[in-house]
């Protein structure tokens, strides 16, 4: 039986990252699914129940046409999943579904310095993983609000450990939800080229993806 497919989108009209390469390659490495990586918007014009979940990698700006917009969320109320990786934040400000789907829109960021993860549910396969504490080396985003009120927060940032922060104790950085009948799962984390090689991060993301395609 044939692996289930991901559509993995990474086209930007903002800040390009210079890890999504890295990203793919990554999302590649991981196994169990079939990466289909695309920059063209024409790919979610295109019918997507054939996917077991969207991922926006660092994504920027707007990159979706109409048709596109109408295909995701037909998508994703449908029972598809969407997967969204640090840039994903920054992305179709003109479309508020988005903001709403995705949970909370990016605010800004210090700069790329050293800090703590606190792993808030150890149970999730995205964290289970994970040491109740994680130092990683990052890119902070901040949030414009704090999607708590309608994503299960699965981690948070220790703004006492790096200097910029601006949200306070309340910090989420990875989250997941439902939207309609599909599943959501972002992550802040993976601005780096770097952060792609780390067995902790490839965990994560692989336990998000996998969670969030679980139809």
């Amino acid at each position: 039986m044939a692996d289930p497919a991901l559509l993995v989108y990474t086209r930007t009209t903002g800040y390009r990252h210079d890890s999504i390469p890295a990203g793919v390659a990554a999302l590649r490495a991981l196994g169990g699914f079939e990466v289909h990586a695309h920059e063209d918007p024409a790919a979610l014009e295109e019918p997507l129940d054939r996917y077991a979940a969207v991922v926006y990698l660092s994504t920027s700006g707007e990159v979706l046409t109409p048709a596109g917009r109408e295909r995701l969320a037909a998508y994703v109320e449908g029972g598809g999943g969407f997967v969204g990786v640090h840039a994903a934040a920054c992305t179709e400000d003109d479309w508020p579904y988005y903001g709403d789907l995705l949970g909370a829109r990016f605010a800004g960021h210090p700069p790329v310095q050293p800090g703590r993860v606190l792993v808030e549910d150890r149970d999730h396969p995205a964290t289970r993983h994970l040491p109740p504490v994680w130092e990683v080396t990052d890119e902070w985003y901040d949030f414009r609000a704090c999607p708590r009120q309608t994503a299960h927060v699965l981690l948070r940032a220790d703004e006492s450990s790096y200097t910029g922060g601006t949200m306070g104790d309340d910090h989420p950085l990875a989250w997941c939800r439902a939207q309609g009948a599909g599943r959501v799962f972002y992550t802040a984390l993976g601005h780096t080229v770097e952060a792609y090689d780390d067995p902790l991060l490839r965990a994560h993301l692989r336990g998000g993806i996998t969670w969030a395609a679980a139809r």
